[in-house]
């Protein structure tokens, strides 16, 4: 991949392409934990505001010529994509709810697991499974519609389950062969799958423990009851394809369509429920994904004028000013991505973005391209777990009926991998050289 060259950014141009950002975050971050309470602002209110913001300061093109760039972003292909599958989750969710599979699911679960392990349960299934797959939204379609209604049943904290969820899936996410940001953080930096595994792995595993460590700790103190009740074990089929297609790596469309024709069959077989009642439910399981398609399509357009204004490339040329020493580049490559992704809320494109530039630091500082791809991967993958408007908290919230920013003060696995990647690039290590 070359790397390419733009023309450096003022820092007046900068800072304001990077303003919209801001006030998206004062609106609806800063203002939220000031009064405590992260339901009172609605996240599509913040990024109305800060989309209007966007708009408004953006100078050169004629206002119809923004709402175009607005609405190009938004209406990106990976965006769209994106809707689908919230669209296809909702339905799947509502109807295997509807006639009982989840509820079925449950008492299985339960009969299986005892209270104190829930917690790690969830974590090391969710971790399993994204590590197979290679996909974070996979895992939380596959996952969330099945811990939400643990939770709900027990009368468990559905943040807490949510975000164990949320943490495992991106485990694998992280450390997977077959995982799009894998791919691309080997790719731009020319090195093999299995060397940025190695290198990977000694910093995810510990994280992946102290994080499983802490899930125990806290399922010994969390009282999870539910009542027996008579269910039919046919409906939790849906629920095994689901996961069975998830694992077998099929496109995560097709695993959800496979999904909804399986719970349907089980319906007609093994409920009273009629074909149009399925119709009915799956409905109202599309209709309630539609706040969440306005944050994702919003949102994208939003990051699509930020990009346009030179705010990505304002980041990069700064960040790269002032790199120092062989620990001072990594921290710098590992803030380049994490900042870019927090711009654009998508960590392969992040990784893709600053692909180029982090191999020519790496390069320049002699870091073994193993650990310069190592840190792109876990930076970014730290960041598109915590951040309220990622794809995967957004879609994982959605389906619990929660604030996307509900889940974050129990996500203990992105905080334990910062640890891991921070002690990582502080401690000499032979292995990290060219």
């Amino acid at each position: 991949m070359e790397e390419k060259t733009t023309s450096p950014v003022s820092n007046r141009r900068g800072l304001l392409a990077l303003s919209p950002a801001a006030v998206f975050l004062t609106l609806y971050v800063a203002v939220s934990l000031a009064i405590g309470d992260f339901y009172v602002m609605p996240i599509t209110v913040a990024l109305i505001a800060s989309s209007a913001w966007a708009v408004a300061i953006f100078r050169g093109p004629t206002f119809a010529e923004r709402i175009e760039r607005f609405s190009k972003a938004a209406a990106h292909s990976n965006i769209l994509y994106m809707v689908w599958i919230f669209i296809m989750a909702g339905a799947f969710a509502a109807l295997a709810k509807g006639i009982g599979a989840i509820d079925a699911t449950v008492q299985l679960t339960m009969q299986i697991f005892p209270p104190h392990l829930m917690l790690p349960a969830i974590f090391v299934a969710a971790c399993f499974i994204s590590l197979s797959i290679g996909t974070s939204v996979g895992t939380v379609v596959a996952i969330v519609p099945l811990i939400v209604e643990l939770a709900q049943a027990g009368g468990g904290s559905v943040p807490l389950f949510v975000a164990t969820a949320l943490g495992g899936a991106f485990f694998g996410d992280n450390l997977s062969f077959i995982s799009d940001t894998t791919i691309a953080a080997t790719r731009t930096q020319g090195c093999s799958m299995a060397d940025k595994f190695k290198a990977n792995f000694r910093i995810v595993f510990p994280a992946a423990l102290i994080a499983l460590t802490t899930y125990f700790i806290i399922g010994r103190e969390t009282d999870i009851s539910i009542v027996p009740v008579q269910s039919d074990a046919w409906l939790i089929v849906p629920y095994l394809v689901i996961i069975a297609t998830a694992l077998a790596g099929i496109n995560v469309l097709i695993v959800l369509t496979s999904g909804i024709a399986a719970a349907i069959a089980a319906a007609l077989a093994r409920t009273d429920i009629t074909l149009l009642e399925c119709c009915r439910l799956m409905g109202e399981g599309v209709g309630s994904m539609g706040e969440l398609i306005v944050i994702t399509l919003v949102a994208a357009g939003l990051l699509g004028l930020i990009k346009a204004m030179g705010g990505i490339d304002y980041l990069l040329q700064r960040l790269t000013a002032h790199v120092s020493g062989r620990r001072g580049a990594q921290f710098c490559i590992a803030a380049l991505v994490s900042l870019v992704n927090l711009c654009t809320a998508n960590n392969t494109v992040a990784i893709i973005s600053v692909g180029s530039i982090a191999r020519s630091i790496s390069q320049r500082y002699n870091i073994a391209p193993r650990r310069t791809a190592s840190v792109l991967d876990t930076c970014s993958c730290i960041v598109q777990c915590m951040i309220p408007y990622g794809a995967q908290t957004l879609l994982a919230t959605g389906l619990a009926g929660i604030s996307p920013a509900a889940p974050w003060p129990y996500l203990f696995y992105p905080w334990a991998l910062t640890l891991c990647v921070t002690m990582a690039i502080l401690l000499p290590s032979p292995r990290a050289r060219s």
